[in-house]
């Protein structure tokens, strides 16, 4: 019986997330016994073609180059999984989607017409269809075996959508934002992290992602108690998920909030 063949596609990205499959180390080589490793550069020159069973994309569409690339890939794969919060969401590149994008070139590169790009960092979903999409920056590496062994044993994938207070409750964190007053991100993120940064006393930075039924605006009220201005809310959302349009939304409202001539988002404008 033949095995499933698997391949791992880099877009514009900093490799952490292909980095992820790479330092399983022992566990990978386990893991090419069972399926067939045919294009995976960070790890072989070998590269095969197409078709493929599963491909996993990192990084996201920033250049046209990409986006005929990415299309190509959907074509010949039969699942496609977005890993990280690049290919999710558009990643940190994506903070360049707010402003005039021949501005960033002209202040990069000393000849900005020869550079190739597109003025939006986006997801994949924004071009493809996406079977699955696994969060983080960089994804959790349980979570990519999980999901792998899954689609080899024929069962659909589950990705947990709970959010990190979750995670906290089970490990017996102590509530950094209760506790301590910090501006902790977990009730609005997404559980995979292990909960990291609350289990040594830091505050949640939201790096993988909106969790479905947070409310990040209502959170924002709660920050806005522990002293943080309207911009400094903003900026919370404006980080590594910036793009995702839960948290775009969350930014927006408290930067607008953040003028002068506009009230502070009450209990009733919360969505």
């Amino acid at each position: 019986m033949a095995k499933p063949r698997v391949a791992v596609h880099k877009f514009t990205s900093c490799d952490g997330c292909q980095l992820q499959f790479l330092t399983l180390e022992a566990e990978l080589l386990t893991l090419a016994d069972r399926v067939e490793i045919v294009h995976f550069w960070e790890a072989s020159s070998d590269i095969g073609p197409g078709p493929y069973d599963v491909s996993f994309l990192e990084g996201s569409v920033s250049t046209e180059e990409n986006l005929e690339r990415v299309r190509e890939i959907r074509a010949v794969s039969q699942v496609v999984i977005a890993i990280g919060a690049c290919a999710a969401a558009g990643g940190i590149q994506a903070l360049r989607n707010r402003h005039r994008h021949e501005d960033f070139l002209k202040a990069a590169y000393p000849q900005p017409e020869h550079i190739d790009s597109l003025p939006h960092s986006t997801a994949f979903s924004d071009h493809i269809r996406v079977d699955y999409a696994l969060p983080g920056c960089p994804p959790d590496q349980g979570e990519l075996k999980r999901v792998l062994a899954d689609l080899l044993a024929g069962v659909r994938p589950r990705v947990p959508d709970e959010s990190v207070c979750m995670e906290c409750k089970r490990a017996g964190n102590v509530c950094v934002l209760v506790a301590s007053g910090e501006p902790c991100m977990g009730p609005v993120t997404r559980i995979g992290c292990g909960a990291l940064c609350p289990a040594h006393e830091r505050d949640c930075y939201g790096c993988f992602g909106p969790q479905a039924g947070g409310n990040p605006v209502a959170l924002g009220r709660r920050f806005l108690g522990l002293g943080l201005s309207g911009d400094a809310i903003a900026r919370r959302y404006r980080f590594i998920y910036n793009w995702d349009p839960t948290f775009r939304e969350a930014a927006e409202i408290w930067e607008k909030a953040a003028d002068e001539h506009a009230p502070l988002p009450g209990p009733g404008e919360v969505p």
